[in-house]
């Protein structure tokens, strides 16, 4: 591409160049000369032009949070970056620039119109969070492929659609096959999308589109699938119990135990498995007790979140309460008194006057010790509601505590069990090899184990601590986050009624200065 200032040296986005293109674009007259001395707020600015200043490199947009509109246009810009800030984005310009792949855009789920015409693009790509996107020009790029437009299917308010000027264009069924596969397009290279055209490209690619739409189907139902089941997890963490419906936590002992995929191979052990009471196995009576603990956790985080709204509901009763009695004190002192101040004026009499004015601001004493008093009435009827509610959540974690640890106990007994025997059958083979009474085959390793009682005594106790160990982080952690949330949860009751309180204070104490000041401004003595 050739632009008039090629041989201008590259520039880069700073501070002095911001400030100047937002003065240029800012108010004129008086109100420009005001802004541009007292400085304009980055943080105020909703639209930005820097066209034709030769940047090389997007930098330094961080302080234009709020910026919608962004001219990026008839530049040298090669990397598309640094523009995560600008989330509230709507429009953006990048053409006339040398971007050779669509990038850094991800963060701009606002995007509406986007422009990167006249680049060096081959590839329609990385523009999936831009869901909000009607308009997009890229148009003089180097787009080969007609299969590489269909990505464009995904982006469902996509109207309007410029690709003119790439080699895709050339093939001759280029316009059907944008029909076709974007039925939703009103608008292709500044042309309307007419129905003929429309219904022609539905019956030439017909059984393509529905061979490609069922597939969509299926891969919408595949995400929507593990969407909810990530929700799900997410639902689970919140109760603490995540992944323990199953037979994560078994698995896991096993996972990171080297000596278990050894001590399977001894004698008696995959039948050691089978001598749990009512036929249950030692994975499937621990994973029934994984179980309960998910089906109790799950049920007593439903009680939590039940004392948690509530709590809420009473909050919301009482300070709304609280709120009509403030405003109906306020409204009644206000209709006794709204003329008073131009009555007061009005007598000749000074002493009168002064009479009435004392009056006046005994009525302003009393509504604000009532309003204050009204205020301390909540204050302590919040205190005892958050008291209340403290020991509920208290007690529930509590209990849930309790019965997690019980559940847990019995994971371990079941472990415990089991390592009894392991250790049984370790020895007992020991015994029979070294009285050479045993003539199973076993893998090398396992039979080094055998050299002596202290080897393997020691890869039994060490598989045995693995599995303790697990089955205690896990306990800890349930614990951990449950007395975590209850701490969070009730310090931020109390910082929030705190906060509330002194709001409360200074919004009445203001409301009182102002009545106050109204007084002040009268002057009595010169009527």
């Amino acid at each position: 591409m050739s632009r008039l200032y090629d041989s201008i040296e590259p520039n880069v986005i700073d501070e002095e160049m911001l400030q100047k293109a937002v003065e240029e674009q800012g108010p004129r007259e008086e109100a420009g000369l005001l802004a541009k001395k007292e400085g304009i707020n980055f943080k105020d600015v909703k639209e930005l032009q820097l066209d034709f200043r030769n940047v090389l490199k997007i930098d330094n947009l961080w302080q234009f949070v709020n910026l919608t509109k962004l001219q990026l246009d008839n530049n040298i810009i090669e990397k598309i970056e640094s523009l995560d800030c600008l989330v509230h984005l709507v429009w953006l310009d990048l053409s006339f620039n040398n971007i050779e792949v669509i990038e850094g855009l991800d963060a701009l789920v606002k995007l509406q119109d986007l422009s990167l015409y006249n680049n060096r693009i081959s590839k329609i790509e990385n523009l999936d969070t831009l869901q909000e996107l009607q308009v997009f020009s890229i148009g003089n790029n180097n787009i080969q492929t007609l299969e590489n437009v269909i990505y464009l299917r995904k982006f469902k308010n996509l109207r309007t659609l410029n690709l003119t000027g790439n080699p895709v264009c050339e093939n001759e069924v280029y316009s059907m096959f944008i029909a076709a596969y974007l039925p939703d397009l009103v608008y292709l290279d500044f042309r309307l999308v007419d129905d003929t055209m429309r219904e022609m490209a539905l019956i030439k690619y017909q059984y393509a589109i529905e061979e490609m739409k069922q597939g969509e189907t299926l891969a919408l139902a595949k995400w929507e699938a593990l969407e909810a089941k990530e929700k799900e997890v997410e639902y689970h963490k919140s109760a603490y119990v995540e992944y323990l419906n199953g037979a994560f936590l078994f698995d896991s002992m096993y996972a990171e135990d080297p000596e278990a995929s050894k001590l399977v191979y001894l004698p008696g052990v995959p039948d050691l498995m089978e001598i749990y009471p009512f036929c249950f196995t030692y994975k499937s009576k621990f994973v029934a007790i994984c179980q309960n603990l998910f089906e109790y956790g799950l049920r007593q985080h439903e009680k939590r979140q039940a004392e948690v709204t509530l709590f809420y509901e009473c909050l919301h009763e009482a300070l709304t309460d609280n709120q009509e009695q403030g405003t109906k004190l306020m409204e009644a002192f206000e209709e006794r008194n709204h003329r008073v101040l131009d009555m007061i004026q009005s007598f000749s009499d000074t002493k009168v006057a002064e009479s009435k004015l004392a009056d006046y601001n005994e009525d302003i004493t009393k509504l604000s010790e009532t309003l204050m008093t009204l205020e301390m009435q909540l204050v302590d009827q919040l205190e005892e509601v958050i008291k209340d509610f403290e020991r509920n959540i208290l007690d529930l974690v509590s209990t849930f505590i309790e019965n997690e640890q019980g559940l847990m106990a019995q994971c371990r007994d079941l472990e415990n069990h089991h390592h009894e025997k392991l250790l049984e059958i370790a020895v007992n083979t020991l015994e029979k090899i070294v009285k050479s009474e045993f003539d199973e085959d076993m893998p090398e390793d396992v039979r080094m184990l055998f050299v002596d009682k202290d080897t393997i005594v020691n890869a039994v106790n060490a598989s045995h601590d693995i599995h303790l160990l697990k089955i205690d982080n896990r306990e800890d952690e349930i614990i951990t986050k449950s007395n975590g949330w209850a701490s969070t949860l009730i310090e931020k009751v109390h910082k929030d009624e705190i906060h509330r309180n002194r709001s409360r204070v200074m919004e009445i104490n203001q409301y009182i200065d102002h009545l106050h000041s109204e007084l002040d401004n009268l002057d009595i003595l010169e009527q």
